[in-house]
């Protein structure tokens, strides 16, 4: 896989993550509360990497 089509895929998913923050606010989440949080949290773990091992292409 080439470093834009990865780069694209991260952009991509990086844009949902305001979705999976409104998800995470509504109060009738219920137990999906954790499954939506730890997503969130890998998320940004994958942007987090992504942004140390390519600097020059941050997202």
């Amino acid at each position: 896989m080439e470093k834009t089509d990865i780069k694209a895929k991260i952009t991509q998913m990086a844009a949902k993550r305001d979705s999976l923050v409104e998800l995470l606010e509504r109060p009738s989440l219920g137990t999906l509360r954790i499954d939506v949080d730890q997503a969130l949290e890998e998320l940004d773990e994958l942007i987090e990497e992504f942004n140390e091992t390519f600097p020059e292409e941050k997202v």
